[in-house]
């Protein structure tokens, strides 16, 4: 399994149903996002979601949306 898609798979694990219903085509919210700010970030730890959540303000309404509901869980 790619690095990128052992990511997707953990953003999806980790979102809430909605989020995961919503993107069930497997690519997930931010995965555009990753590729564009945190492509060579290794998988695991929370070290992409973390790498995502310092791009907040430049990521795409989807993806904070997934991070924000992240948050209140």
């Amino acid at each position: 399994m790619s690095k990128l898609r052992l990511a997707v798979l953990v953003l999806a694990i980790g979102c809430p149903g909605s989020a995961v219903a919503q993107n069930a085509d497997g690519r997930g919210a931010c995965k555009a996002d990753y590729d564009k700010y945190c492509a060579g970030t290794p998988p695991g730890g929370g070290r992409v979601v973390a790498c995502l959540n310092k791009q907040q303000h430049q990521l795409s309404d989807a993806c904070k949306k997934v991070l924000a509901s992240r948050k209140t869980q």
